[in-house]
């Protein structure tokens, strides 16, 4: 396996240059001329017609991945063309390669053939995203003893820092892409190694974590992986999101490798370094959304899930594995930490070899699928699960939640009393005899007796009268208030599929009306920028039953201009007339004030629903630092909104915050 050195200088190492935008690079003679640039928007545009077509043939040609393989390269000039404003030669060679490339594998799929797909070495590959169907980029090396018919261990292996341009992809594919003919110089490791995008630079939070897992499951797809043994690891911000990843989805991994990564938001910030931005006090609800986010505060799944850690003696962000260490030493666990000798923020071979050893110790037996005993710690419903663990429902979002449950030998469970949990669920291959026994607290719960085979057990046990009390089967249950997957913050919402809906009608308000209008292409030009796809926009009359049904609703508008926010209005916390607005026992003028808000969706169970909001942070923190990208609203805001509108939607907009918080556990 080759080892590289991070790729930035160490300034820019967690960060790109704040505040920094295309336009504000001073120019310079382009090295794409005018000419070339016509000829390769023709050339898209004659590639994108013909992978439209595809689409609707017979496999190959109609597989997505394998149109998504070729389209990744169309995709990533289309982003060069439109976000870059000069090129080096260089740029100019590779978005010619690139160009070349797509139309090489969109000829392959035309004539029946996909040659990459048997290809071993470094592969450039993609998948469409569930999020918002745009092809999203990976890398692969297939090792040269891969044999389909048995699956094979995989690492994911998270990159660093690297400032978002249009360049990024491009440049991140043709580290992998070296032709799809037979690779010659196939690595003889014992593993896949996949490297996702995970959409350039967000800490692999929010889309970026769902592409880490889109991407885990296009190559289970495509590739015979044992799913017991898949490893994830990454240096610096690759190992600052294997701790964000790895120790909330805790039976996700059967080994973390965490190489020189940060794991909180204000410690972190205080590096002396003078790029960096400090993050001091924060208004209450930032405060509590940081406990979604912190890897510092799920440091007791460590004791579920392996981490091997490794750090320079001498990095700037050598504190972050210290803080890491202590936080292990609370919860009664030791922290694995490999100090390599005299070197700063890279990858040491020597040190690296000995995490790879531990790390193949621990693949090599696999995930043990029952563990006798599991200790799970969540913030969050949105990290719930561990194992045969689920928690469903919390006292209070964003306090510290713990479980701990043993299993015997004779398939009983026992549960420590739970610590700010509602309800929690016990899932197979557990309480599968036909007269289980569970105790919870020290007591008894009594459980019908299961008659048969199928469905399994998921027996969900809660709180009722300060007793714990069986519930009923998980897939029987109508669970209310918050729950997994539809818990907030208004920034969830973009984790999962969403479809943006604009307003047709004609609105109370005209300065509310250009307020959200400004919002919505805001949104769109950020989503594009800095999550690399096309922000899914539908018209309010063009919504359909299976778009309500699939996505989460993000309405813009009012309820008189938007006639989805007229439908579901009665059932929102929160008063809107033409006059007033009034969120709980505070009244604003509805002329100039409008809410801002998370729920789930009344029209479609599991999914949400947010009025007048994409991400809750803007370009400011998007183009600068990627620890920056914490939640500013949480669920819920009111904003006092005036009527001018910048032409460039990358320059903020005329809104003050005058509240923001949290709905409580009943989404009230």
């Amino acid at each position: 396996m080759r080892i590289e050195p991070c790729l930035l200088a160490l300034a820019c190492l967690f960060l790109s240059a704040p505040g920094s935008r295309a336009e504000d690079v001073p120019a310079s003679p382009p090295g794409l001329s005018a000419e070339e640039r016509r000829q390769t928007e023709r050339a898209l545009m004659e590639l994108n017609d013909r992978l439209q077509k595809l689409r609707t043939g017979k496999k190959p040609a109609g597989n997505p991945d394998a149109i998504a393989d070729a389209g990744v390269f169309a995709k990533s000039v289309a982003w060069a063309l439109r976000y870059d404003t000069q090129f080096t030669a260089i740029d100019v060679a590779l978005l010619k390669k690139s160009l070349e490339r797509a139309k090489e594998r969109v000829a392959a799929l035309e004539a029946g053939r996909q040659p990459w797909a048997a290809r071993k070495g470094k592969i450039a590959r993609a998948f469409v995203s569930a999020v918002d169907g745009s092809v999203q980029p990976y890398g692969l090396i297939v090792p040269a003893k891969y044999d389909p018919r048995k699956p094979m261990r995989l690492d994911v292996v998270l990159h660093g820092s690297t400032r978002p341009v249009g360049m990024s992809e491009l440049r991140f594919l043709n580290r992998f892409d070296e032709g799809d003919g037979p690779g010659k110089d196939a690595p003889e490791q014992g593993f896949l190694e996949l490297h996702p995008l995970g959409r350039v630079e967000n800490c692999y939070r929010w889309a970026g974590e769902t592409d880490v897992f889109e991407a885990i499951e296009a190559v289970c797809r495509n590739y015979a992986v044992d799913r017991d043994r898949i490893v994830l690891r990454g240096m610096s911000m690759g190992a600052s999101g294997t701790w964000h990843l790895g120790l909330k989805h805790p039976d996700r991994f059967v080994a973390l490798g965490p190489y020189c990564g940060y794991v909180d938001t204000h410690e972190f910030s205080r590096t002396p370094l003078a790029t960096f931005v400090k993050v001091g006090p924060l208004p209450a609800h930032q405060e509590k959304a940081l406990h979604m986010l912190d890897s510092i505060d799920y440091a007791a799944n460590a004791g579920v899930v392996p981490a091997i850690a490794c750090m320079g003696e001498k990095d700037v962000f050598f504190q972050a594995h210290v803080l890491m260490g202590k936080a292990m030493e609370k919860e009664g666990l030791k922290m694995v930490n490999l100090i390599s000798p005299g070197t700063g923020h890279v990858i040491d071979p020597v040190t690296h070899k000995e995490q790879m050893r531990r790390i193949g110790e621990y693949a090599a037996k696999g995930l043990d699928h029952k563990p006798r005993h599991v200790h799970f710690v969540t913030w969050t419903l949105k990290y719930s699960r561990c194992h045969w663990l689920q928690v469903l429902g919390l006292g209070e979002h964003y306090a510290r939640a713990e479980v701990e449950a043993r299993n015997a030998a004779d398939g009983s469970v026992d549960v420590a009393e739970p610590k700010n949990v509602t309800r929690f669920a016990i899932l197979p291959p557990l309480l599968q005899e036909a007269a289980p026994r569970l105790r919870v607290g020290g007591k008894v719960v009594p459980l019908p007796a299961h008659e048969g085979i199928f469905p399994p057990r998921k027996t969900v046990v809660g709180k009722r009268d300060g007793r714990w009390v069986y519930l009923g089967e998980l897939y029987d249950l109508r669970l209310d208030g918050k729950r997994p997957g539809v818990q907030g913050p208004i920034d969830d919402a973009f984790t999962t599929p969403f479809l943006c809906v604009r307003g047709t009608g004609k609105p109370w308000n005209p300065v509310v009306q250009r307020w959200s209008e400004a919002s919505l292409k805001r949104f769109a030009y950020e989503w594009h920028r800095y999550f690399r796809g096309d922000l899914p926009v539908k018209d309010d009359v063009d919504v359909t039953e299976e778009d309500v049904r699939r996505c989460n609703l993000i309405l813009f508008g009012d309820p008189s201009s938007n006639r989805w926010i007229g439908k579901v209005l009665p059932h929102l916390p929160v008063q809107w007339t033409r006059d007033e607005l009034r969120l709980g026992p505070a009244r604003y003028a509805a002329a100039d004030h409008t809410p801002v808000l998370i729920q789930p969706n009344p029209l479609a169970r599991g999914r949400y629903m947010v009025l007048n909001s994409g991400h809750t942070f803007h370009e400011k923190e998007l183009a600068s630092l990627n620890y920056l990208l914490f939640p500013r609203l949480g669920d819920w805001a009111v904003h006092k909104v005036g009527g001018k509108v910048p032409e460039n939607p990358s320059l903020p907009l005329d809104e003050t915050v005058l509240r923001a918080g949290f709905f409580d556990e009943r989404w009230r």
